[in-house]
Parts: C-alpha cells; sequence; structure tokens
C-alpha cells in the first residue's frame, strides 16, 4: 500500500498554498512553477479541494486560492480522501471478499484483519496530522537552511 501521486501531490500543493497566501490569492499556475506540478492536474485536484470546502477561489485579476478554514482544522486525511484516494492497505478493498475458497465460497483472507487494521492506523495517523503542522515543519526546515546558507551553527536557528 502506497499513496499515489494525486494524494502527494494535493498535500504538497495545499503546504505551499498555506505558506503563501498571508499574501492574498495563490495561483495554480504560482504553485505549478514552485514545486513542478502540472496545471492541468493542479486544477483537477483543487476542483475536488474546493467541493469538499478545503479551499476557496478567487476569481478575477489577483485572484487564486486561498484556504477555506484555518490549516490548523484541516488535516492529511481530509486532503487525501478529497482527491478520492483510497488508503486501504487490505487485497479486497475493504469488502471482506479477499479469499475464494475451493467451493467458490468468497470470504475474508487469514491476514485480513492485519491489513484492515493497517489502514485504520494510518487513516488515523493521517488524521492526526494537520495542515499546520506541516506549514511549520517546512517553515523550520526553510529557517535552518537559511541559517546554513549564511554559515551559522545550527543550534542558533531555534
Amino acid at each position: 500500500m502506497r499513496l499515489t501521486t494525486k494524494g502527494r501531490f494535493a498535500v504538497t500543493a495545499m503546504i505551499d498554498l498555506a505558506l503563501r497566501q498571508q499574501s492574498g490569492p495563490v495561483t495554480l499556475a504560482g504553485i505549478s512553477q514552485r514545486q513542478g506540478i502540472s496545471l492541468s492536474y493542479l486544477e483537477q485536484l483543487f476542483g475536488k479541494l474546493r467541493r469538499h470546502e478545503l479551499v476557496d477561489s478567487v476569481r478575477g485579476p489577483g485572484g487564486g486560492y486561498t484556504l477555506a478554514r484555518l490549516a490548523r482544522h484541516i488535516t492529511v486525511a481530509d486532503i487525501v480522501f478529497a482527491v478520492d484516494e483510497p488508503v486501504d492497505a487490505t487485497q479486497c478493498g475493504g469488502k471482506g471478499n479477499c479469499k475464494q475458497g475451493t467451493n467458490g465460497q468468497k470470504g475474508e483472507c487469514m491476514t485480513h484483519e492485519l491489513w484492515a487494521t493497517l489502514s485504520r492506523k494510518m487513516v488515523d495517523y493521517l488524521d492526526s496530522v494537520s495542515l499546520q503542522d506541516l506549514v511549520d515543519q517546512q517553515r523550520l526546515r526553510q529557517l535552518k537552511l537559511a541559517a546554513q546558507e549564511a554559515g551559522q551553527p545550527e543550534e542558533c536557528t531555534l
């Protein structure tokens, strides 16, 4: 089980948006350029994010996107599910029909509960990480990089 490009790109784009929205609406063209994500792909993702009320669109000159809620009230799980990204480690997609016996009857395979539990734990984890957590991590990373480039010892950046 792994998160696909759709989920990764959606989370990345939302971090970019959250980092820059204090200056006004953020354009998808800007996110596309900074993050190396196709503009048409971002348009598809942001359509879904808007329908799930995670972002608002602003039309006209100076338009773009802003967060519809505070970053601390948006979780990674919200973003991933908004773009239709399944978080399921089971072979059967959680349907419980992962074993087909020789008699043609379907049921759960011997490891179904293991993978179902893993799926629940992944969702719980993604639901425990807010967009604000990721923004804060990114800002700290940027501060550390700037300090390194300036030749300052790392412990001086905190």
